[in-house]
């Protein structure tokens, strides 16, 4: 499987060393951001994409649905890389310095097999995931993984096919369980919104607010008028001892009325 690239003919390293040999002529401050934004940049700048589209879905009328297809995008990134575990182990490709000479490596320590690239897997199955979602955002997300898949071969660390194999992986494990996921994670993140942590998944709409503030007040009304002030008030028009009166107890005018008619009788 080694020799899939070692013929010096073949298109694979021909591009190889195209793209790289521009990395020979760009200054170094230039070959330095191309190293960054390869190996963190646009993994960070999806993780910016993914946070901006969940603040979004949140809003939406169908936020379970949409926040369910999101969480997917990093899930499928996570089963595509482990999938091509085994890949790598089958294949067994070495890095391509270590069968090439004159490349311009970039990143030193790479050790493991080159294809398929784990970076163009990550990067593109959390592109499409998020196209599924939302179609904008996964748009920006795929031309993020296609960047990143120039970058690792303007780096050195992989041949061209080695960045194919991971658009291609990506790409089938984003799309291929994306029914699945849907299944098992909408009714998940419907219980979620449902919780205490709901706006994690739904905004809490405005209707709730007013409705939620309207209790507030009523509850707000009633304490005033049965509350410590209140309660004092009814206290002290009470019967003996503060308690309230039996039912059908005479006021304490009835009772004046009735010991006055009693003394002009006496009389």
């Amino acid at each position: 499987m080694a020799g899939l690239a070692l013929d010096g003919s073949n298109p694979d390293v021909g591009l190889l060393y195209e793209v790289n040999g521009l990395a020979k002529d760009a200054p170094h401050w230039f070959d330095q951001v191309m190293k960054y934004v390869g190996e963190y940049g646009i993994i960070a700048g999806l993780a910016v994409l993914c946070l901006a589209a969940w603040w979004g879905a949140r809003k939406r009328t169908d936020a379970p649905a949409a926040v369910a297809g999101l969480v997917w995008a990093p899930l499928a990134a996570g089963i595509a890389l482990l999938a091509n575990i085994p890949i790598r182990e089958f294949v067994a490709r070495p890095r391509p310095f270590r069968d090439h000479t004159g490349l311009e490596v970039l990143v030193h320590g790479k050790n493991d097999f080159s294809f398929v690239s784990d970076h163009a897997t990550l990067t593109m199955a959390v592109g499409v995931g998020l196209f599924i979602a939302h179609r904008k955002y996964g748009l920006a997300g795929i031309a993020l993984a296609l960047l990143e898949g120039l970058c690792r071969v303007y780096m050195g660390v992989h041949y061209p096919t080695d960045v194919i194999g991971g658009f291609a992986l990506g790409t089938a494990v984003a799309l291929l369980f994306a029914p699945l996921a849907q299944a098992l994670l909408v009714p998940l993140m419907k219980a979620i919104a449902a919780s205490r942590v709901g706006a994690l998944v739904q905004t809490p709409r405005a209707g709730t607010a007013r409705a939620g503030g309207a209790g507030e007040g009523e509850s707000a009304a009633v304490t005033d008028a049965f509350g410590p002030a209140g309660a004092a008030g009814a206290v002290g028009a009470g019967g003996p001892g503060g308690f309230p009166e039996p039912p059908g107890a005479p006021h304490d005018g009835v009772r004046g009325g009735r010991a006055e008619r009693d003394e002009d009788l006496a009389a």
